[in-house]
């Protein structure tokens, strides 16, 4: 029963910086570099060496996860600026998929790029990460997403599940609120990491968090057996986000969640008469503008 017994465990965390294997995550990492020819391959796979083994061998919490329980992310680091032998910038891709009970599939929940990645890193050198204090911009981002998608996943498998995560995150925020670097700073701008934490946390999102509780535990875990009912569900947990929108119009974190589901409902609602989608589609039509021709094709069937 893959993970279906984790919202019965304790969701204790453990902020401690010991190297252990089998842990939480299964990270896979690509650093890329395609505007910069001169700075030799080596660098971008030391860098990329350094971050897999932070994520995946570092004991984020004090949960025991097997190897089939881990958590799928991907992470695509692409290096647009080398200013120094050890200063670089560029964009960080973050997906987190969820797996589905009784099925081989994979749910994406998470979609995002962060556009504020501006960090120092030595060839051949270890990430040192540690939540309650600020040494490096990279590890801090790196600290920042794991734990935010440990809260997302604990979400996602209990109501209100990831708060004790949210919580850690936070801590890396502010700690972060003197660095030079951006992307920790309400100021800056709507879309970084700064607002998707608070966003979170809000008080107009608990719907959200409850959606992504509904759309998965009781929605897409319950397809392989009740596809009608399990349908439903999905639908009535996009409809409760309309009052999120009304409260915070546009903001990051919903943009985030559609990012990643935005296919996976058009799929979903393809083969539903249309009388029975026009509904969602209304909602869609709200809460998600960006991608209107998206489920134009939804209400096109088939």
């Amino acid at each position: 029963m893959r993970r279906i017994l984790r919202p019965l465990l304790p969701l204790l965390l453990l902020a401690l910086a010991t190297a252990t294997p089998a842990q939480e995550f299964n990270c896979t990492v690509s650093v890329i570099a395609p505007q910069i020819q001169s700075t030799p391959k080596r660098i971008w796979q030391s860098m990329e060496t350094a971050i897999r083994e932070l994520m995946n061998t570092r004991r984020w919490t004090n949960r025991n996860f097997t190897q089939q329980e881990r958590i799928e992310v991907n992470m695509l680091l692409t290096i647009n600026e080398q200013e120094g032998l050890d200063r670089f910038k560029g964009t960080l891709q973050v997906i987190y998929a969820r797996p589905v009970y009784g099925t081989d599939y994979n749910s994406p929940v998470i979609d995002l790029v962060d556009n504020d990645v501006a960090f120092n890193f030595l060839e051949n050198t270890q990430i040192d990460f540690s939540p309650d204090r600020f040494t490096n911009n990279l590890a801090s981002i790196m600290g920042f997403y794991a734990y935010f998608i440990l809260g997302v996943d604990a979400d996602t498998f209990s109501p209100m599940g990831g708060s004790e995560y949210y919580n850690v995150a936070q801590v890396i925020v502010n700690n972060a609120q003197n660095a030079a670097e951006p992307g920790w700073k309400a100021f800056e701008g709507t879309k970084n990491r700064y607002w998707l934490l608070d966003n979170q946390q809000q008080a107009v999102f608990r719907p959200f968090r409850q959606c992504l509780y509904d759309y998965h535990r009781e929605g897409f875990d319950r397809m392989s057996t009740e596809l009608d009912a399990a349908r439903k569900v999905v639908a009535t947990s996009i409809e409760s986000l309309r009052s999120v929108h009304q409260a915070k119009p546009a903001s990051y974190n919903l943009q985030v969640f559609f990012n990643a589901k935005g296919n996976e409902l058009v799929e979903l609602f393809k083969p539903v008469p249309a009388q029975e989608k026009t509904k969602l589609f209304t909602t869609l039509q709200i809460v998600d503008p960006g991608n209107i021709s998206r489920y134009q094709n939804m209400m096109k069937g088939s």
